[in-house]
Formats: structure tokens, sequence, C-alpha cells
């Protein structure tokens, strides 16, 4: 079918970067590293400073009671330019997610600023490249006026490999655009307009794309898709990003994420303080996005199919109701008890139809459940699944600094999830491991024999506390590098 062409109405804001193998003549400002030494600051060799200006640079660090302690930034004066020192505390115990945090931290501080060269990658060019960028991510909004940026302009990494520098580039840009889509207001992103999107961004990329509206879901039994979409006026849509690298691939994975556009909670109608934060309900669907056009970017010899179940959870006449029963893809049928446990019904369509793909490995993600921040808190995904590839995923996610524990799937719910009068119910009737519940009612509709996760990000897909890190308020993007990190372990299996 034909679908809309559709811009997103405003986009973050991130520096160019660029890898050189020697230093600009003429930078506006240097970004540095500084250790916590036992005598106080320590600055490290730097081709960007000889040894009398390290000498003096270190002397007015001092001056100013710079310690070297991570996180820490301090600016000075040298030589018609300033010198911006970003601490990495004790050499020892640095990590790239310390780098990678104070980096964001130093992209923060870089306001109004021109060209900065950096030698920060010399302690990890990929930590450095992505936390500078991801920390130097602004999202302007919709207004009236032009805004202007006031960041950094660009970024010049003086050093280092030329292919980890470009993995991590494209890496940092897919985490900016799954936070793009996140970002965007549902006024303007619904699922006709977001399809179009998906389809234009995936074209681009080479991906193959399929899009199916309401008619083609309804020929095909994808019952769960249409009775979240058919309270709203904005009908639901189906996307399928497919990435076919040309050499062929030893391994296929397959991807599923949610996309609620917005989610009012239905019939079931949530309680309307902070009911704006739920643009973000389909944080799992850009990330998956984004991460198969990076992957296609990236030429990873894996072969990607992206399945995205997208609609608007809206409590009209036509609403599905609680006690209503709806036949999934593939057959199987729900007794509705909640309907803002709407998620896990697009999401049994997609996965029933992801599974006939025969995939080696299945990847599921949603902002699904808010016993997942109950059980984790806010920064902590929940993965379940699969044993071995659950343990894989979440620690994969703790390596790249998105923070994921793996969790079980309770017996007692093979019990509470029977339902009367279908195949099962969406939701269990008490409050207790409501995400585990979630967890093994997605179950049921994969495939045996596919080693698949569930990643629940309902807290870490969107910051509505203080900026931290690389990590600004709203959209984060996880968990795009966990994705992409764990794409190219599959690739060189």
């Amino acid at each position: 079918m034909a679908n809309p062409t559709f811009t997103l109405p405003a986009r973050g804001t991130t520096p160019a970067v660029e890898l050189a193998k020697k230093a600009p003549k003429t930078p506006d400002a240097l970004l540095v590293p500084v250790l916590c030494g036992e005598d106080g600051p320590e600055l490290p060799a730097s081709v960007l400073l000889d040894d009398a200006a390290s000498r003096e640079v270190l002397d007015a660090l001092t001056a100013v009671g710079a310690t070297g302690k991570a996180n820490e930034i301090t600016r000075v004066p040298f030589r018609k330019r300033s010198v911006v020192a970003v601490g990495l505390g004790d050499a020892e115990e640095l990590t790239d997610e310390i780098l990678r945090r104070a980096a964001g931290c130093a992209a923060r501080s870089l306001k109004k600023v021109g060209t900065v060269a950096t030698t920060l990658g010399v302690f990890g060019l990929a930590a450095a490249v992505e936390g500078l960028i991801l920390g130097a991510y602004h999202y302007r909004g919709i207004r009236s006026e032009e805004a202007e940026n006031g960041g950094v302009e660009k970024i010049v990494f003086v050093g280092g490999d030329k292919q980890e520098f470009e993995t991590a580039r494209v890496t940092a840009e897919a985490v900016a655009l799954a936070r793009d889509l996140v970002n965007t207001p549902s006024s303007h992103l619904y699922p006709e307009t977001y399809a179009g999107l998906l389809a234009d961004e995936g074209k681009a990329a080479g991906l193959k794309v399929e899009v199916l509206d309401e008619k083609s879901l309804a020929k095909q039994g994808f019952g769960g898709i249409l009775a979240v979409g058919q309270g709203s006026e904005r009908g639901p849509r189906l996307v399928r990003l497919t990435w076919s690298p040309r050499k062929k691939a030893k391994k296929s994975v397959a991807m599923v994420g949610k996309g609620i556009t917005f989610d009012t909670g239905g019939i079931s109608l949530k309680p309307g303080a902070n009911m704006e934060a739920m643009i973000s309900d389909m944080g799992g669907s850009a990330a998956v996005a984004a991460t198969v056009i990076a992957a296609a970017k990236l030429n990873l010899p894996v072969h990607i199919t992206a399945t995205l179940p997208l609609a608007e959870n809206m409590p009209d006449g036509r609403a599905t109701r609680p006690g209503d029963v709806i036949t999934h893809y593939g057959g199987q049928t729900s007794e509705i008890i909640n309907t803002d446990a709407e998620g896990r019904l697009v999401l049994a369509d997609a996965l029933a139809r992801a599974s006939e793909d025969k995939p080696d490995y299945l990847l599921e993600v949603a902002t699904l459940t808010g016993a997942q921040m109950v059980a984790l808190g806010t920064r902590t995904t929940g993965v379940m699944g699969s044993d071995a590839f659950r343990d894989r995923v979440a620690a994969t996610g703790r390596d790249v600094g998105e923070p994921a524990w793996a969790m079980p799937l309770l017996e007692e719910h093979e019990e509470t999830i029977k339902s009367p009068t279908a195949d099962m119910r969406n939701v269990d009737n008490t409050r207790w491991g409501g995400m585990e519940f979630a967890g093994l009612y997605l179950s049921k509709f994969i495939d045996e024999g596919i080693e698949w996760a569930h990643l629940d990000i309902a807290g870490p897909s969107f910051n509505s506390g203080s900026v931290h890190g690389y990590t600004p308020k709203r959209a984060t993007g996880v968990p795009v590098r966990t994705f992409l990190a764990l794409l190219a372990e599959i690739a060189s299996e």
C-alpha cells in the first residue's frame, strides 16, 4: 500500500564528529581527560599539548581546585582558547561506562562552542564517541520560533581505529533516532504517519518494507492489533522491516517492538496525572526500528526481520471492553480483563507472525508494565525468556551500560493465566508478579525451539528524573546499544 510521506516535526541535535590523525590547527577548545592521582589531578600525555603546555594547563587546573574525580568538569583559559578538563577518577578503576558517562557530562558543558578537539578516545574510542554524541543530544521540541542549539557544533577525535569510530558513531546516531521518535508528540506521530516514516527510513537504509493497514490486518487475522486500535479514529498498522545482507547470513534474528503511539488505557482508563508521558509507549518499536536501520548501515552479516505493531489505545464507543474475547493471529484467544494491558495484545500477534519466519533468535522489547519499575526501578530493564539467551541479553546490557537483570517466569502463573472463556486471560487479577505474568503471556505466542528474550523497558526508556551521564530527560533510546552489541556477537557465531 502507499504510505504518506511524513517528516518528524522536530529532531534532536547532536554534534558533527570526525576522526583525524592530527589535531586541527585552530580548534575553539580542547577537551582533555584528567585523572585523580594520590597527590592531586594528573593530566595524561596528549598530542594536543606539548610538555610545557601540559604543565601550564595542569598548574591552572590545580589552582582552581580540580581533582580529577569522575564527571568533574573544569574549564581554564589557554592561549586564546579554553581547555575543558573532564575527570575520569582513579585510572585503575576506569571502565568504558565511567568514560562514557564522563564524556556525556563533558558534552553538556560545551555550550556555544564551534570545534572541539579531544584525545578522550585514548581511554576507549567507542565509549568516548558514544558518550559525547549522546550527552550532547538536545531535543528542542516544536516551537513557534527556531530554538538556538547552543551546544558544540563539531568534535574532532584525534587518533584511533576508523572502524571502531564508525561503529560507535552509527550506534549513537541510532540511539538518537530512537529518542527522536519517542519524543515526538502523538498529535504528530500516530500509526499511519509512524508507519510512513518507518517505511521511508527503512527504504533509505536498504531494507525491505511491508506495511499492513486495517483491511489487510483484518484479512490476515491480526485480532490483537485490531482490538487495541479499534477505539481510535486513527487506525492501526503493522510494519515489517527486513535486513538481508548481500553475503548469506549464518544466523537469523526476529525482532518485535511494542508501538502504542498513545495509551489512555482504553476503557480501563488511566489516571490523568502524568498521562502525557504515554507518548513514550512506542519506545520498544522505536528501539527496534533504529536498531535494524543501524544494522543495515553497519552491514552486519545477520538476517534481521523487525515486526512492529502500531496502534493507539483510545476509549470510544468501538473500544474493546473488559470481558471481551479476541482471536489473535495464529488462532489463540484471549479474554480481556483489563484494556490497559494492551501492549501484550498487539505483541502477541506480532510474536506469532515473527515465529513463522523460524528465526534462530527472537528479541522483543516493550514499555510493558508498571511492575517492572516496582521490581527493578526506573533504570534497569527486566529480561525474561529462554534461560541461556535471557541471561546473555541481560549480561550484554550491563556490559554496554544499559543495566538489565534476568527475571524468572513463575510456575504459579500457569494457573492464573487460564480463562473460563478463552485460551488465556491478558492479566492476572492480583498485584503479584505483574512483570513476570506479562512475560508468561507473551511466551504462549512463541514457537517451541526458538531462543527468545522479552525486555520490559517501562522505566529505562523514558527519563522523568534528572539528567545523568549521557542520558537526557525524556527519551533515552534504551536498549538500542544492547541490541546492536548482541547482533554483532550473533553475526560472528
